[in-house]
C-alpha cells in the first residue's frame, strides 16, 4: 500500500490553515484477514450484491451486513452474496454500527454505505494509514466526486457542516459526513457514542477529536447512486439535526465554547432589554421595574455561564492529559510485560522439528 495519507491535525478555530503531517513512515502488514468491511443497510437490494461481490472480488471474505428491517429483500440478497448478515435489534444507523462492531473479532473495520456510491477499489487506499499508525481513516468525498453525486443543497450543507465543525471542534477533517470509515476495533471501543441515526458520523468525528485518536483523511471516489436505489436522507431535517448535534456535542468537548455562547446569548438579551427600559426611561419617564428585574437576571447568568465555561474548559484540559499520560502508561506496560507460557512461541528445526527452549 503506497498512498501517503495525511494526519488531520487540531487547529485553532480562528486559524484559516491547519498543518498536516505524515505520522510515520513505519508500516505494518495488514491482510485481508485481519479486516471486517462492515455495510449497514436499509433497503439497498438494487446495489447490495455488488458492493458484496466487488470486496470479494478484492480478496476480502469478511464480509458483515447488519440490516435495519428492509422489506426489499436486501437481507436475502446479503446472504445469498456471501455476506454475514446481522439483523439490528434497535433502529438508527448509529445503534445498528455499534452493535455490529461488538461482534467483529478482527482488529480492523472498514465501513461503508451499501447504496454504490462508495468504491471498494479505494479499500486499499483506506486501510494504508493504518499499518501506519493511525487509527481512523475518514474518506473524503469531495476529492473525486462525480457531477451528480450530491445535489447543490447537500453541497452547500455539507461544506458549513464542516465548516462548523472546525470551528467548533478545532480539527479539519474536510469531511466529516462521509460514510467511507477505516479504523481499529480498540479506537472504536474508547469512544463514547451513542447516537442512534445519521448523526453517527458526526458523533464519531466529535469523539476522535475528544479522545485524541489519531485521524487522517484520504481522497476517495464518490459516485452518483444509481437510479433504482433510493435515499433515505432528508436534507433539510437531516443537516439540521446534524448541526444541533455539532452544538450539543461541544458541551463535553469543547465546553467553553457550548457554555460561552449561552452566556454570550444571556448577556446580549440582558444587555437589549436593559437599554428598551433606559430608553423608555430617558424618552418618556415611564420606568419598567419587571424588565429591569429580567434584565439584570439575564446579565448575571449569562456572566455565570461564561465562569462556567472557563471552569469547565480547564478540567476538561486536566482531563484529557490525566487520560493521555494514563493510556501512555498503560502501553509502556504493555510493552515491557513479560512473556506468559501462552505468548512463548517455540522455534523448530526445519528438518526435524526439535524444540527450543528460549
Amino acid at each position: 500500500m503506497e498512498y501517503d495519507g495525511t494526519r488531520a491535525q487540531s487547529v485553532d478555530p480562528a486559524s484559516e490553515t491547519g498543518g498536516v503531517l505524515a505520522m510515520t513512515d513505519e508500516r505494518r502488514e495488514i491482510s485481508v484477514e485481519d479486516v471486517c468491511i462492515l455495510i449497514p443497510t436499509l433497503d439497498e437490494a438494487a446495489t447490495i450484491g455488488d458492493v458484496i461481490d466487488d470486496f470479494q472480488d478484492l480478496g476480502y471474505g469478511n464480509v458483515v451486513v447488519i440490516d435495519g428491517g428492509s422489506t426489499d429483500g436486501t437481507r436475502e440478497i446479503a446472504s445469498e452474496h456471501g455476506a454475514q448478515v446481522l439483523t439490528q435489534s434497535g433502529q438508527g444507523k448509529g445503534q445498528a454500527v455499534r452493535e455490529a462492531v461488538s461482534y467483529i473479532d478482527v482488529p480492523y473495520v472498514l465501513m461503508l454505505d451499501g447504496d454504490g456510491t462508495y468504491d471498494p477499489a479505494d479499500a486499499e487506499t483506506m486501510l494504508e494509514p493504518l499499518s501506519r499508525g493511525y487509527e481512523h481513516v475518514i474518506g473524503n468525498r469531495f476529492a473525486d466526486m462525480d457531477d451528480d453525486a450530491m445535489k447543490a443543497l447537500n453541497g452547500v450543507g455539507n461544506r458549513l457542516i464542516n465548516r462548523s465543525f472546525r470551528f467548533i471542534h478545532g480539527a479539519a477533517y474536510d469531511d466529516i459526513l462521509s460514510g467511507y470509515r477505516a479504523f481499529t476495533v480498540d479506537s472504536f471501543n474508547r469512544l463514547s457514542l451513542d447516537s442512534d441515526g445519521f448523526t453517527i458520523e458526526t458523533e464519531l468525528a466529535v469523539e476522535c477529536v475528544k479522545h485524541g485518536v489519531e485521524t487522517t483523511v484520504v481522497p476517495v471516489s464518490y459516485s452518483a447512486r444509481p437510479e433504482e436505489s433510493e435515499t433515505n436522507l432528508h436534507p433539510v431535517k437531516d443537516g439540521g439535526t446534524i448541526i444541533l448535534a455539532l452544538y450539543s456535542l461541544a458541551k463535553t468537548n469543547n465546553p467553553l465554547f457550548y457554555f460561552g455562547s449561552l452566556g454570550v446569548g444571556g448577556i446580549a438579551a440582558g444587555g437589549a432589554i436593559a437599554t428598551y427600559v433606559l430608553w423608555r426611561w430617558l424618552q418618556y419617564g415611564v420606568g419598567h421595574e419587571i424588565l429591569a428585574l429580567v434584565s439584570a437576571a439575564a446579565i448575571l447568568l449569562g456572566v455565570q455561564l461564561l465562569m462556567f465555561g472557563v471552569l469547565s474548559d480547564m478540567l476538561v484540559t486536566l482531563h484529557r492529559e490525566q487520560r493521555r499520560r494514563l493510556e501512555q502508561i498503560t502501553r509502556n506496560a504493555r510493552d515491557q510485560r513479560p512473556a506468559t507460557e501462552t505468548d512463548r512461541a517455540f522455534e523448530y528445526e526445519d528438518d526435524g522439528g526439535e524444540q527450543h527452549d528460549e
